[in-house]
C-alpha cells in the first residue's frame, strides 16, 4: 500500500516533495561517502533502497535474490510457496525461518489487539475479492457466516519447524505484515554489510536509519492526506523525521473494490466478516521495526479511534498518527503522546 513517501530532492523512485535544505557538511564524514540507490519491482509493488557508503557493498542482484527467497515462503500468489502449501493442506506444513518469524509476530499482535489483527482472515479476504483471484460479486451474509468457523488464530499451532491448523478450511494471509517483515530483512542485510545510513521502502512501508549525505541532515518522510472523499488522496499532510526506526501506514482509501456506488476497503474485520467501518481513514505507526508497525497499523484502523488510543497507552514504544472523519464529515487528525517528537519543525 503506497501511503508513505520518502522526501528527498535526489530521490526519484516514488512521489517526491522537494524540501529546501542547508548543505552543511559533516567535518568527520569520509570524503568517499557516496549515495547508492537500488530500485525494482517485488511483492506486487515497487521497492527502493537508498544507502550511503564508501563503496557499493550491496547490489541489486543480491537484493532481488532475497526477495525471491521471501516470496518462496510468504507469497499467496506463488502456488509453490510455503504459505500456499499450508493453505492447501489439511493439517499443516513444515516451515522456514521467514514463515516462523512472520507467524510468531502475527500471533503476538493478535493477542495484544484482542483479535483485531488475525492472519486467518484469508477466506474472507478472498470472498471479498482481495485474494489471489478476483471475484465479480460481493458475498452475501450467508456466505460470510459459512466462512466464520474457519477464522481465528486460536486454530493455529506454531513451532519453530511447523505450522499446524485444527480445521482444513483454515487459511492464512500475511499481506498485512509481510511487507513490513521484508523491509526489516532488507534493513538488517544492509546493516550486516556495515551500512548505517539508509532508507528501505517497499510499497510505502519504510525503515530508516542515520542521515543523508553530504548534508548530514535527517531523512524526511511525508504522510499523505486524503481528500474529503475518504477514498482519494490529495498530497502531503505531515512531514516526520525518524532517526532510526520504521514507519508504516494503513488506510481505507488506497486499496478498495467498487461495486456499483459502494466502495469496499481491503481491510476485513475478522470478528464481523465485513469490510472495515470505523471513523479512521488512515493510521501511521512508528516502531522499532517494520514488522511491528505494519501489523499494528491494520489493527488500529479496525479498532476505531477510541479503542486504538487506549491500546497505544499500553505500548510506550509505539507511536501513532490518525487521520479520521468527524461526525460532520470533515477530516481531522490526532496523535498519540509520543508522536509529536517526530514531526518536522
Amino acid at each position: 500500500m503506497r501511503l508513505l513517501h520518502y522526501i528527498n530532492p535526489l530521490f526519484a523512485g516514488i512521489t517526491i516533495l522537494v524540501l529546501s535544505a542547508f548543505c552543511i557538511k559533516n567535518p568527520f564524514e569520509s570524503k568517499n561517502t557516496k549515495r547508492f540507490q537500488i530500485e525494482g519491482l517485488a511483492q506486487g509493488t515497487t521497492y527502493s533502497i537508498t544507502y550511503y557508503s564508501d563503496s557499493e557493498s550491496v547490489k541489486k542482484p543480491r537484493i532481488d535474490s532475497i526477495f525471491s527467497e521471501l516470496d518462496q515462503s510468504l507469497s499467496i500468489y506463488n502456488p509453490n510457496s510455503i504459505i500456499s502449501q499450508f493453505n492447501e493442506s489439511d493439517a499443516g506444513v513444515e516451515i522456514d525461518k521467514h514463515f516462523y518469524n512472520v507467524v510468531r509476530k502475527s500471533l503476538e499482535i493478535h493477542k495484544a489487539t484482542d483479535g483485531a489483527f488475525d492472519i486467518t482472515v484469508y477466506p474472507l479476504v478472498r470472498a471479498w475479492g482481495f485474494g489471489n483471484e478476483r471475484v465479480s460479486i460481493i458475498p452475501d451474509s450467508a456466505e460470510i457466516q459459512s466462512l466464520m468457523p474457519c477464522i481465528g488464530s486460536e486454530k493455529l499451532r506454531l513451532s519453530h519447524s511447523r505450522l499446524e491448523k485444527s480445521l482444513p478450511c483454515v487459511k492464512i494471509d500475511v499481506n498485512g505484515i509481510a511487507q513490513g517483515y521484508s523491509v526489516d530483512v532488507m534493513a538488517d542485510f544492509l546493516e550486516s554489510n556495515g551500512i548505517t545510513d539508509y532508507l528501505v521502502e517497499i510499497g510505502g512501508e519504510i525503515r530508516v536509519k542515520g542521515k543523508k549525505h553530504p548534508e548530514n541532515t535527517p531523512m524526511s518522510i511525508g504522510i499523505e492526506t486524503p481528500s474529503e472523499n475518504a477514498f482519494s488522496s490529495t498530497g502531503i499532510r505531515q512531514v516526520i523525521q525518524v532517526p532510526a526506526g520504521a514507519v508504516t501506514t494503513s488506510g481505507s482509501y488506497r486499496n478498495f473494490r467498487k461495486v456499483g456506488s459502494r466502495r469496499i476497503s481491503h481491510i476485513i474485520d475478522p470478528k464481523t466478516g465485513y469490510s472495515a467501518s470505523t471513523e479512521i481513514i488512515s493510521v501511521t505507526v512508528i516502531a522499532k521495526d517494520a514488522i511491528t508497525a505494519d501489523g499494528y497499523d491494520n489493527a488500529l484502523l479496525l479498532m476505531g479511534l477510541k479503542h486504538s488510543m487506549k491500546l497505544m497507552k499500553k505500548h510506550k514504544n509505539l507511536h501513532a498518527y490518525f487521520i479520521y472523519q468527524k461526525p460532520d464529515g470533515s477530516i481531522a487528525d490526532t496523535t498519540t503522546a509520543g508522536f509529536s517528537k517526530f514531526l518536522k519543525p
